[in-house]
């Protein structure tokens, strides 16, 4: 028998890959939560939306703050009676050198990306295994969890590590709930953060910002940046029936980029 979900909350849905992926599953015909810190943001995601069904709703939160999430899962479970998929997909970073990090680099991006995924983990699991028919957790994490050598910074890199190594453990556990849990690891993807990098780098290294896009492209092979929607397409895959016995698995969008 295959499982048939249909009620999802995505974090960090704002914009950028979450707005993609938001948009994405509601032409899907899923009914989706999108959750955020920027209220303005989550109403241009929704009036990026299909007016008519399936429902689709806004949640401002951060999080970074459990409290915040608990009211998450619970707004969702309200409004659509179940979750059944949670797309971990708020994310923070800054490009700086190695020297150039500090402790409120650490707190920050570990509490959003490390701690902030975490949470949102386990909580939409207790919401999952209290309804009793399992689901769907998605993770994002990042090819410079892998090696990446362009990635933003070396904090960032290791929160992305931190959320390869929560979805390999917590897809043990959760199994036996009939809970997938899988990470996605997107490299470079046009963004408003990666414009605002390749325009910083750019200037840091006098160059255009084409010889800057060219670099990161370099190595490869399809030798183009990812798209919001290559991520979003990913998360489709992932949350449909086509990938009911895949779980603990990491997923590189990355053009050919990091070879496993």
């Amino acid at each position: 028998m295959e499982d048939t979900y249909s009620n999802v909350c995505v974090t960090g849905s704002g914009n950028g890959i979450g707005r993609s992926i938001a948009i994405a599953l509601n032409n899907e015909g899923y009914n989706v939560a999108c959750a955020d810190k920027d209220s303005k943001s989550l109403d241009e995601t929704l009036d990026l939306m299909p007016k008519e069904k399936p429902k689709k709703i806004k949640i401002k939160m951060d999080v970074s703050q459990v409290k915040d999430i608990d009211k998450m899962i619970e707004k969702t479970v309200k409004h659509f009676g179940t979750l059944d998929i949670m797309v971990n997909n708020a994310g923070v970073t800054k490009s700086l050198g190695l020297f150039e990090l500090d402790e409120t680099h650490w707190k920050w991006m570990n509490d959003v990306n490390a701690k902030g995924t975490f949470f949102c983990l386990q909580k939409a699991a207790k919401q999952m295994i209290a309804q009793g028919n399992g689901g769907r957790i998605i993770n994002m994490s990042s090819v410079g969890a892998k090696g990446f050598v362009d990635v933003s910074n070396t904090i960032y890199a290791a929160t992305k590590g931190s959320i390869l190594s929560m979805t390999k453990t917590a897809s043990q556990e959760l199994g036996k709930y009939n809970i997938n849990v899988n990470s996605i690891c997107p490299s470079p993807t046009y963004t408003d953060i990666v414009k605002k990098l390749v325009a910083k780098r750019a200037k840091e290294q006098n160059k255009t910002e084409k010889e800057i896009m060219d670099y990161y492209m370099r190595d490869v092979p399809l030798g183009r940046f990812n798209d919001p929607d290559d991520i979003a397409s990913m998360v489709i895959f992932l949350s449909s029936s086509g990938a009911r016995n895949i779980t603990g698995q990491s997923f590189n969008v990355d053009g050919g980029l990091i070879p496993s």
